[in-house]
């Protein structure tokens, strides 16, 4: 029993079952025990890779498609170069490096950084050593301006609750105590759901829906902005379109886990639903583009252009390397289909390049 399992153990003795969201905001983010709080768990010697780890290619096309946005949107002369969720800091300083040559936009932008973890911080730090950064605990403390801003794979660690049809009701998954005392899930009683009254229509009993409550107003807080002031704001994780389906789950050393055998020793998510994502940016005044997959969109912005130049030189495994990094980003068997891709955009402006407007 990892320290947060017994922590967890006695909470629930005294109080009964939590929500699926409340356990997972534990396993995440508590304060001594979390996942996040504790550790570094990116790269081959953590638990999971993300696309910036993968390959350059990645962090350059977002920031070749935030650069053109700037110069479109009349490149402002002072505006929020923001990354929620920004990891090591690998894919802001990636972007930074891209946006170098671009006349005045490095001199223009404010490097700010949302990130809750002390210990990824420090690695942040490390990594944009030499630019002037701004960390923030929520993306409510950010600077008024034009907003230029990154989300990758940020959504998909949010606190998710779940929700199991049963007739015309619903069963909300929990976390609760075995006989022996482990933790394991189970389902509260049937009930009637106003906020899941429109999804009769499309499950049947035994459906799985699954709603992320932080996403939306997160997504609205960035459109607030952007259609105050401009910007444009790129969202890439992976996930769908309209929830279905039971999405949770637990890595660990590079695999699947058991999401409730170790809590926070492992990484917990579930796939993010970009639709009420949309929907909240455009209730904020904003505009969402269509969602595409990832490997579209690098394959729009140039990747494989970029892959053929920078693999100029290479050869042998370096070379084996860079072409299965390529691959991996962008093939439909690998993150290229699963990972979809949204924009946040002012509604007076097109989407950023490789996106398309909504239908």
């Amino acid at each position: 029993m990892t320290p947060l399992a017994g922590l967890l153990a006695r909470r629930i003795e005294a109080g009964g079952p939590i929500t699926l969201a409340e356990y997972m905001a534990e396993c995440l983010l508590h304060p001594e025990h979390g996942y996040y709080s504790t550790r570094d768990p990116f790269g081959r010697g953590g638990d999971f890779t993300t696309a910036p780890e993968i390959s350059q290619m990645f962090g350059e096309m977002l920031g070749l498609a935030l650069a053109q946005a700037w110069l479109d949107q009349g490149f402002p002369t002072a505006f929020v170069l923001a990354e929620i969720g920004p990891g090591r800091g690998t894919l802001m300083a990636d972007v930074l490096r891209t946006i170098r040559p671009v006349p005045g936009m490095e001199a223009a932008a404010e490097v700010h950084l949302v990130e809750a973890s002390a210990t990824l911080r420090a690695r942040q730090r490390e990594t944009l050593a030499g630019h002037q950064v701004a960390w923030h605990d929520s993306i409510d403390t950010l600077p008024e301006a034009p907003l230029f801003l990154l989300a990758n794979e940020f959504f998909d660690a949010l606190p998710i609750r779940q929700f199991v049809r049963s007739g015309p009701g619903w069963c909300e998954r929990l976390v609760g105590l075995s006989a022996d005392g482990a933790l394991q899930p189970g389902l509260s009683p049937p009930a009637p759901l106003a906020a899941l009254a429109h999804r009769l229509t499309d499950t049947a009993t035994g459906d799985v829906v699954e709603i992320c409550p932080a996403a939306p107003s997160i997504a609205a807080s960035i459109a607030t902005r952007i259609a105050r002031h401009g910007g444009a704001a790129l969202i890439v994780d992976y996930g769908g379109w309209h929830s279905l389906g039971d999405t949770f789950q637990a890595v660990q050393g590079h695999a699947t886990a058991d999401p409730f055998a170790a809590p926070g020793e492992a990484d917990l998510t579930a796939h993010v639903d970009f639709e009420p994502l949309a929907a909240a940016a455009r209730s904020a005044g904003a505009a969402a583009s269509a969602l595409i997959p990832q490997g579209v969109l690098l394959e729009r912005l140039g990747i494989a252009a970029r892959a053929e130049r920078l693999a100029r030189g290479l050869g042998g495994s370096a070379l084996e390397s860079h072409l299965a990094a390529h691959r991996r980003l962008t093939h439909p068997g690998e993150m290229g289909r699963v990972f979809k891709a949204l924009a946040i955009h002012p509604q007076t402006q097109s989407p950023p390049p490789g996106f398309e407007p909504s239908a």
